[in-house]
């Protein structure tokens, strides 16, 4: 099967008509596709979808899933039609996401079985023996890309929904704090072991170690490893400490 290559901003008939491709691919792309590019190729125009479709559809599919506290997801090969991420799937495979794994981590290890599942669904197809099922749209799901908003912690949440939202943000757009009047980035967390005092309000800092900060969440703790103070470098949460002098009781913004 020959293979051929366009840049995003060239995706036009005429920049591949000459080419008479058998089929397109089409990975990270973001936009729709023009029914008249979706119609030249022979065998039509694959996707390759991190998410387990109809679930996740759009930009953020990664995300969605950590933030939802899924506990798998894959990759869909399926023929783009005019609908976005709609048409029908040839095939899909699925894996566990790992404790701890943020967006970006899961994005690359998603984006190396996407390829190797493409070749193996484009030899099926160029075979003739790939069933293409459709997909049940009562099942759809959205995943736009994130705001800036959206990443804000909200300390009032459990500490467990606070965890997946660190992991989701990575590495866009990033879960912010506030400290001390100025922005702080969360890199790395992890649900506290003990619960918060009885009294303390969410986003108080109830335990500073050599290593981390224990942060008082709605229900429950969150430990914190690792930062990014407003201008500064990522960095350790001892290194962090070792130049902002932290005591138990300041407060982290509380919510957006």
């Amino acid at each position: 099967m020959g293979l051929s290559v366009a840049q995003p901003e060239r995706l036009e008939v005429g920049a591949l008509g000459s080419e008479r491709p058998e089929a397109g691919i089409v990975a990270a792309y973001g936009r729709l596709i023009p029914p008249e590019l979706l119609r030249l190729p022979r065998h039509g125009m694959l996707g390759v979808h991190p998410s387990l479709l109809p679930r996740y559809r759009g930009a953020a599919p990664v995300a969605w899933a950590i933030l939802n506290g899924e506990a798998t997801t894959g990759v869909s090969i399926f023929r783009l039609s005019e609908e976005l991420d709609a048409g029908e799937i040839i095939t899909q495979r699925s894996v566990a996401i790992e404790p701890g794994e943020d967006a970006l981590a899961l994005s690359d290890r998603l984006a190396h079985l996407g390829a190797a599942t493409l070749l193996e669904a484009l030899e099926a197809v160029e075979a003739g023996r790939a069933d293409a099922t459709p997909q049940q749209a009562s099942q759809a799901s959205l995943a736009p890309k994130l705001t800036k908003a959206q990443g804000r912690i909200n300390w009032v949440l459990p500490a467990a929904m606070i965890e997946r939202l660190v992991r989701a943000a990575v590495p866009w757009p990033g879960a912010v704090t506030e400290w001390q009047g100025r922005a702080l980035k969360i890199w790395q967390v992890s649900v506290g072991e003990a619960p918060a005092p009885r009294g303390a309000a969410p986003g108080t800092i109830v335990r500073v170690e050599a290593d981390a900060l224990t942060v008082a969440a709605g229900e429950g703790t969150v430990t914190v490893s690792e930062v990014q103070p407003e201008g500064r470098r990522r960095m350790s949460a001892t290194a962090f400490l070792a130049g902002h002098p932290v005591g138990a009781g300041e407060r982290f913004g509380a919510g957006p």
